[in-house]
């Protein structure tokens, strides 16, 4: 593809940036677009992975068919398999009339499922026999339908470790990912950051009315810098307070601290930031740690139901692999110097002194904080589902 190609359709879909990984992104976007395969959109919360549907849907033999685009995540479970495949009237309680799914009144064209993540197990066998068959049923019905549409998914999950931890079906994933296209995160395209910036702070600038921001070299190195795990809407969100709330548009590096959140300002938190020595990343440290709780919640009780003998209750280890992935503690209750005859530890007594809820809730409140409220965010870093992490904050009263 040539540079003027790029160009023109960067243009035409809205995309700001010159990063080589963007760039190859979009590449393989118009090159999978000429087949019906199935292409799994990955990357982070925030980076602009609706743009590649587009891209494919717009440079495929389906470009006149219908294109719809899904939030998974956005459906109740309850009547996701509806919105999806349809309902017959009287299929449930509120089932007044029929209704077509998205999978019907897309037939010739594509449907982009964003958030695929987070489907219910049964949703996701009805999404494999689509896929696999072209076959589906509506809810309440025993009739047979066939669908000719081009499906394109997109999520911000690990979806290794969600197969692993049996949110989501193997088979179902690599099904969906036929082609993946990775979209990079903002802080792997520095160098597309002061062109987001300056046409996000022309934009709202217009908009209200207020004159053009402009940057100052160490305002510039500082923004470059930052750790923008909210991406690119991080950064249009910023822009925005920037623009309306300043008074002087001669932003320096002093001003724009005053808007990054204080651990951007640190250059990210210690959980997100690779170390100078190994280079890893422990952004899943929260969701480890919280295992680790949670292994202890079961633990206590077993204990109470007579299961675990009186002598294993402590942790050991640090909760990490050599290669950075977690592994189950060993957990025994022991005191120097005692023998398996002495007197029996109450079960009262080791919950109350692990004190196992006060540890889980501070572990969700310290996610959403280091999420920035962001609950999606914050259950993916605690590794369940944002429904769990819905019923989760309402019993602790977050």
């Amino acid at each position: 593809m040539t540079q003027q190609e790029l160009l023109g359709i960067k243009q035409r879909f809205g995309i700001i940036g010159t990063s080589p990984l963007l760039n190859r992104g979009i590449e393989i976007a118009v090159q999978v677009a000429r087949t019906d395969l199935s292409v799994l959109i990955t990357g982070e919360s925030g980076v602009g992975k609706e743009h590649f549907p587009k891209i494919i849907h717009a440079y495929s033999a389906r470009k006149h068919g219908p294109y719809f685009a899904v939030n998974c995540g956005a459906i109740p479970e309850g009547t996701i398999d509806s919105e999806l495949f349809g309902h017959e009237k009287g299929a449930f309680t509120d089932a007044k009339s029929e209704h077509k799914g998205y999978f019907e009144i897309a037939d010739g064209g594509t449907l982009f499922l964003d958030e695929v993540g987070e489907l219910p197990l049964q949703t996701q066998v009805r999404l494999l026999r689509v896929l696999e068959t072209g076959e589906f049923l509506r809810m309440g019905s025993s009739q047979v339908r066939k669908t000719n549409v081009r499906v394109v998914a997109a999520t911000n999950l690990n979806m290794r470790q969600a197969i692993d931890d049996g949110r989501f079906r193997e088979d179902l994933y690599y099904r969906l990912n036929t082609v993946e296209i990775r979209v990079p995160a903002l802080r792997e395209r520095k160098e597309d950051i002061p062109l987001l910036f300056r046409k996000f702070a022309v934009d709202f600038c217009n908009r209200y009315q207020m004159p053009v921001l402009s940057l100052n070299e160490e305002a510039t190195r500082l923004l470059q810098s930052s750790y923008w795990r909210g991406n690119i809407r991080q950064l249009k969100n910023l822009a925005e307070q920037i623009a309306v709330i300043e008074l002087d548009h001669q932003i320096n590096a002093e001003t724009l601290r005053r808007y990054l959140p204080q651990e951007e300002n640190q250059q990210g938190l210690v959980l997100r930031t690779p170390t100078q020595e190994t280079g890893k990343d422990y952004s899943h440290e929260i969701g480890i740690l919280y295992n680790m709780v949670m292994q202890l919640k079961q633990e206590v009780e077993e204990l109470k139901g007579g299961r675990v003998s009186g002598d294993r209750l402590r942790v050991t280890g640090d909760g990490l692999r050599d290669d950075d992935q977690p592994v189950t503690p060993t957990i025994t209750i022991s005191q120097p110097g005692e023998t398996k005859t002495r007197k029996p530890i109450e079960a009262e007594e080791v919950e109350a002194s692990l004190r196992i809820e006060d540890g889980e809730k501070e572990l969700i409140r310290r996610a959403l904080e280091v999420s920035e409220g962001n609950r999606k965010e914050a259950a993916a870093r605690l590794g369940f589902s944002e429904r769990t992490l819905y019923r989760k904050i309402k019993e602790y009263g977050l």
